[in-house]
């Protein structure tokens, strides 16, 4: 960050904590329930968001000046359905099963409200640079959350990462005896996740007690 202003630096930085998209502006919970059972999966997402929404941003704020507002709306959809076209296609080429276990879910980047919440509240407004360190910012403050997310319901679900066992050889019978790891089904059910963001919104929220809103 020493090649950057203070300013510069804490567009990227602030939503890593204490602005962070999920934990803090309560943006982009669907996707944080839904696709962070396995943690590839988690981390394919956030690579995704920050690509979209940091080359989105960019692209919005060189056409702020001639996107008439009447009809930026739809231009903002044109654009991040562009990128999320380009991403689907990648994935199919590159990595056709991860893309099908993702399904509906890529495609449904185009109505993140992170991504079109920053486009409106930042690149309508900056020059290029400010808005893609703001897309950058942003986008990885909600793939930190997938990502840790994915780990521990990955982790604590089905006993591994990447789907390779951490936590022993899946469960083997032996006799009247099981040895190995048995899956946990709640931790890969989508209510699972609200407990592990729950508890980041804790730890979160003790760490700074500013985030505490007041009753």
């Amino acid at each position: 960050m020493a090649l950057l202003s203070k300013k510069d630096a804490n567009l990227i930085l602030d939503p890593l904590a204490d602005n962070n998209p999920i934990t803090i502006q309560v943006l982009g919970i669907c996707s944080a329930l839904a696709i962070t059972a396995e943690l590839q999966a988690s981390v394919v997402m956030a690579i995704s968001v920050v690509f979209v929404l940091g080359i989105g941003n960019v692209v919005i704020s060189l056409m702020r000046n001639i996107i008439p507002s009447k009809v930026r709306i739809i231009v903002q959809l044109i654009v991040v359905a562009t990128l999320v076209i380009i991403v689907d296609q990648v994935l199919k080429a590159f990595a056709y099963e991860l893309s099908k276990t993702l399904g509906a879910f890529v495609g449904l980047i185009i109505t993140n409200c992170i991504i079109m919440g920053r486009f409106e509240a930042f690149a309508l407004g900056n020059g290029p640079w400010k808005s893609f360190l703001d897309g950058i910012g942003n986008a990885l403050g909600y793939g930190v959350i997938l990502i840790i997310v994915g780990f521990f319901r990955e982790l604590l679900g089905s006993g591994t990462l990447f789907g390779i066992p951490v936590l022993g050889d899946p469960i083997a019978k032996t006799g009247l005896y099981s040895i190995g790891y048995e899956n946990n089904g709640f931790m890969i059910i989508p209510p699972a996740a609200l407990i592990v963001v729950g508890i980041i919104i804790w730890i979160q929220r003790s760490r700074n007690k500013a985030l505490i809103e007041e009753a």
